[in-house]
């Protein structure tokens, strides 16, 4: 059925595929410098950088990167918010040949010394805040450089004084010193468009983070297949990057695909749904994102209410399922302040980028994230099997296409389960969620068949929770689950079994669910604890999770407060 691609009869002005050049990303952005250069590249809090100051930006900390020892073959670990200082240095270690590894900045000191064993990494680029931790990181890995940002390094002083920056740690480079500084020019190395580029952050099909290899290949074509979907059609494109530059969406797409169309990101780093519909109303951008209880908030926010809408184009979804009344609220609200656009929903994985595939912007079907993007094929497999499933049947979803990823960082045995040749001889990416496809070649999310819990849109492993659980000396074990939530999507929810019940209370729950914070970054932690003497089991011995997930569905629609989320 895939190979029909009956999908294509809904693409209508969007072409079937497209020829991708086999450049790097830095290059790639280079010539949306040279055809734009007095365009606006960036905006971040009022300060604009044009193409062409973008890309005299980018060669600048090129040349510092490569002064302070840094070389092809290297990795910079990225440790920051949605700002110029994070982006700049991928676009410039990408010109070096050095691998970007992009982590939150709020990891806790375990797992950036994981993060930086896994990717190898010696050279980190942080906020000067959160220096305290890599310090804390010592002797488990050895740094050779650290590179400390500031909030006030935007905008630049454009008068270069000598600088007065003193560190007692001699692995320590500032970045307003990098950046005026005077170091030899750094040539452009020579780095082949299949080669492995970026390492994004998953959770595997085990439920832990692995690092997942993508090449400047898969962020090239995801950016241009984006393009083809919309983003090139719209005139004067302004992206509001409220998802973080750790995030696939956040990276490929909201600012990737948005330099390879010539348009403009603006960088939001800290954000909160409360200031969504003030950007919206100051900044005016033509293209937006988020998961659907933004949407739900927004459309209830005064301001937005009130704002004059005749900037937005388009609107996408993703992360969780769409409910109608969400997106019929949210297009009422545009149309009648002045604005023409329908709210989107699709799909995508880190494993692949980002979104693979979306809803056409005149074919909405209810309960649906839409058809494969150009070049990305799609089909149902039986589970645990590489047959496709008939029309209509559950089974697992799987994607083939110039997106998918390399495989995972050191995991040989997850790269092959998850990236399989089938009998046509393509590589398929098992994608462990489930879905069901129409006779139109139409998606339905069903559900995961790996364990994963998304909160406030970032990705949660319940395997990694449980385990920092355990540790606790009270604990004989635990079982982590998503909780459908109005304003995060999923809460998370633990249930522990204490060795010694008479010291169930309120007090040791507050004792659990600290111990996770000294260990884990703050959306993974339990919001709630529950005490059990025994889990439920399945057939096999194993906790029956799905059982809780069920019991809390209940507790929440006997109480009127259910959300549709599971």
């Amino acid at each position: 059925m895939y190979e029909k691609k009956p999908w294509l009869k809904f693409y209508n002005n969007i072409p079937e595929t497209i020829d991708y050049p086999r450049v790097t990303m830095y290059e790639a952005l280079m010539r949306s410098v040279e055809g734009s250069p007095e365009k606006i590249a960036y905006d971040y809090l009022n300060y604009t950088s044009t193409y062409r100051k973008f890309g005299s930006e980018i060669d600048l900390c090129a040349n510092a990167l490569a002064g302070i020892g840094m070389k092809k073959g290297d990795t910079v670990t990225i440790a920051m918010p949605t700002c110029p200082q994070g982006i700049i240095c991928f676009y410039a270690a990408n010109k070096l040949g050095v691998i970007a590894s992009m982590i939150h900045p709020l990891s806790t000191v375990k797992e950036i010394t994981y993060y930086l064993n896994v990717a190898n990494s010696r050279h980190v680029l942080v906020m000067e805040e959160h220096y305290g931790k890599l310090k804390e990181v010592g002797d488990a890995v050895p740094l050779e450089a650290l590179i400390l940002a500031r909030a006030s390094d935007f905008p630049p002083d454009v008068q270069k004084k000598e600088s007065t920056n003193r560190h007692p740690d001699p692995r320590v480079h500032f970045w307003t010193d990098i950046m005026a500084a005077s170091y030899p020019e750094a040539p452009r190395a020579r780095m082949d468009t299949d080669e492995m580029a970026v390492i994004l952050y998953s959770g595997g099909t085990t439920g832990f983070p692995k690092g997942i290899m993508l090449s400047n290949y898969n962020f090239i074509s995801e950016g241009m297949m984006a393009g083809a979907w919309g983003m090139k059609a719209i005139q004067d494109l302004s992206v509001l990057v409220i998802l973080p530059i750790f995030h696939g969406f956040g990276l490929g797409i909201a600012c990737n695909a948005t330099f390879m169309c010539g348009g403009k990101a603006i960088l939001v780093p800290h954000f909160t749904p409360e200031t969504f519909a003030q950007l919206i109303k100051s900044k005016r951008p033509s293209y937006i994102t988020g998961v659907p209880t933004l949407y739900d908030a927004l459309s209830r926010n005064p301001v937005f209410q009130t704002a004059d809408l005749s900037c937005l184009k388009t609107a996408r979804c993703g992360a969780d399922t769409l409910p109608r009344t969400v997106k019929e609220r949210f297009e009422e609200i545009v149309r009648r302040q002045g604005g023409d656009v329908r709210l989107l929903e699709g799909y995508g994985l880190t494993e692949a980028v980002t979104g693979i595939m979306s809803t056409p912007f005149d074919g909405y079907r209810e309960g649906s994230v839409g058809i494969p993007y150009p070049d990305m094929l799609a089909k149902v497999v039986k589970i645990g099997t590489t047959e496709e499933a008939a029309v209509g049947e559950e089974g697992e979803l799987c994607v083939s296409g110039p997106a998918v990823m390399l495989g995972y960082l050191g995991q040989p045995e997850e790269t092959a389960e998850a990236l399989r040749k089938h009998e046509d001889g393509r590589i398929w990416l098992h994608t462990g969620d489930i879905f069901t496809m129409d006779e139109d070649g139409y998606f339905y999310f069903k559900l995961r068949l790996k364990r994963m819990i998304k909160s406030s849109g970032m990705n949660v492993y319940p395997a990694q929770v449980e385990d920092i659980m355990r540790k606790h000396p009270d604990v004989l074990d635990a079982c982590v689950i998503g909780v459908p939530d109005q304003a995060q999507v999923e809460r998370v929810k633990a249930f522990v079994i204490l060795k010694n019940r008479s010291k169930e209370s309120p007090e040791m729950a507050q004792s659990l669910i600290a111990h996770c914070r000294e260990h884990l970054i703050k959306w993974s932690c339990p919001r709630d604890v529950e005490f059990r003497e025994r889990f439920p089991l399945t057939r096999v011995g194993k906790t029956a999770y799905t059982v809780l997930e069920q019991e809390e569905v209940a507790k929440l629609k006997a109480e009127g407060k259910y959300t549709g989320g599971k």
